[in-house]
């Protein structure tokens, strides 16, 4: 059977909602709302994939300490087989604790961001992805894997996300070896050097053949064969909290991948999954089964503009 894979660490966010202020040192403030939750990240994009119905496999780092356990349970509830990474006593994860106020927010988090493997961890994600249809990528020490999947047929995804340092100097490698990639405005126009969105795109065709640039809130820019496609984003959907949208739209476009449509119609799933996600707090809060997703497909055919 098809599935698509990815290798990385699990965040879990503690959201509390609903206070006044930031409580000042000494202080102490009651909220009205608190939630437990997956946070954003790869992790985020494979549970939204296997909430589509999309048979999904994560190599991460998971302890023995309730917040592993906890993210084990949501893996598995959401259709995510986990392959665990970890083999020593100390919480593997990255925890945060996010104080969301209506103009503002705090984050206090633990963890220490990426995995950094080593050859038995290397071996058992490329086991784990043998002969998948998708592997996300990531910066890190994954690249061999990548290589040796890539080698083999298998199609990547690259996810970056905002780096103060990020040039084509220095994620060469890894642009060249992925399929596609997905950055948002600022992040191709860091990467790139260019001042529009449009410019960016043009430049990363040295790498892609099909080329995407995210607009937020405006919607998303293709490149393919020479021409712009547009997608505007899907209007009825209120923003409540951005925190995952960008993983939120890559499940979409990775189904749309998964199933052969054409990088337009990809760009369209993404838009919706991105744009439901942002309509509750939390990265994993507000998403939509396959039924509703390709519903929502057919009714915004039109957001896609051709020629551009």
């Amino acid at each position: 059977m098809a599935f698509i894979a990815g290798a990385g660490s699990t965040n879990v966010d503690l959201l509390y909602q609903g206070m006044p202020k930031i409580p000042d040192i000494g202080e102490e403030i009651y909220c009205k709302d608190f939630s437990l939750q997956l946070g954003g990240g790869l992790p985020a994009t494979l549970i939204n994939l296997g909430r589509l119905g999309i048979q999904t496999k994560i190599a991460t780092e998971l302890g023995n300490d309730i917040f592993s356990n906890f993210a084990k349970e949501q893996f598995e509830n959401n259709g995510v087989q986990p392959l665990n990474l970890y083999s020593g006593n100390d919480i593997p994860l990255n925890i945060t604790s996010a104080v969301i106020l209506p103009e503002d927010r705090s984050f206090i988090s633990y963890g220490k961001g990426n995995i950094n493997p080593d050859d038995n961890a290397k071996e058992k994600f490329y086991q784990l992805a043998k002969g998948s249809k998708i592997t996300m990528m990531q910066p890190g020490g994954f690249i061999d894997v990548y290589k040796k999947l890539k080698a083999e047929g298998t199609l990547l995804v690259l996810d970056m996300g905002w780096d103060e340092t990020m040039s084509f100097d220095k994620y060469g490698e890894l642009l060249s070896i992925a399929d596609y990639y997905t950055p948002n405005k600022k992040e191709a126009l860091k990467l790139t050097g260019e001042t529009t969105p449009e410019k960016a795109a043009e430049s990363l065709k040295k790498y892609f053949k099909k080329v995407v640039v995210k607009l937020d809130k405006d919607g998303c820019l293709g490149l393919e064969e020479n021409k712009m496609i547009f997608v505007k984003s899907i209007d009825e959907f209120k923003n409540v909290d951005s925190t995952g949208a960008g993983d939120a739209f890559l499940s979409g476009f990775m189904y749309g991948l998964f199933y052969d449509y054409p990088l337009s119609e990809c760009l369209l799933l993404g838009n919706i999954t991105g744009g439901k996600s942002v309509t509750k707090v939390g990265a994993l809060s507000a998403y939509l089964s396959e039924k509703e997703l390709l519903a929502y497909k057919e009714k915004y055919t039109n957001n896609i503009i051709q020629n551009y």
